[in-house]
């Protein structure tokens, strides 16, 4: 179930993008997990719901659920199925490999994003780390 976590966040917030930008975010979402894995008051912030003990999937599916980081899990946004559309399968395939750590990270260790299309108040003065597929990622400290 965890997997189709990420894999329903992946679909629902880059979906419609090249398979690039779906693992960038998909790498995002590993490099909020790894932040809350290594420091208790990150995982406050990328993973807040996770249990004792809990492993490397609760913790993904975690960092895809953490409130306000991912429109899609805000309460009344995400559809309670998956679509049955080839997106979802390569979202799937993305989510496994990001199980599975055999992903690779194109954003340089970004912990935040947004489409490109916008420019949302916090990114105002930040540096990107990486454009990719239309989303714009970005490594902001604390």
């Amino acid at each position: 179930m965890s997997a189709e976590v990420l894999a329903l966040t992946l679909r629902a917030e880059a979906g419609s993008r090249s398979v690039r930008a779906i693992e960038a975010l998909a790498a995002l979402v590993v490099n909020r997990a790894c932040l809350a894995a290594e420091a208790p008051a990150l995982r406050t912030r990328f993973a807040p719901g996770l249990r004792a003990g809990a492993g490397w999937a609760a913790l993904l599916a975690e960092a895809c659920r953490a409130p306000f980081l991912f429109r899609c899990w805000q309460p009344g946004r995400l559809r309670a199925e998956a679509p049955a559309d080839a997106a979802m399968e390569v979202c799937r395939r993305i989510a496994a490999r990001a199980m599975g750590g055999a992903l690779q990270d194109p954003t340089e260790g970004a912990t935040h994003w947004h489409d490109g299309a916008s420019l949302p108040g916090w990114a105002i003065g930040q540096v990107p780390t990486a454009e990719i597929g239309g989303l714009v990622f970005y490594r902001l400290p604390g």
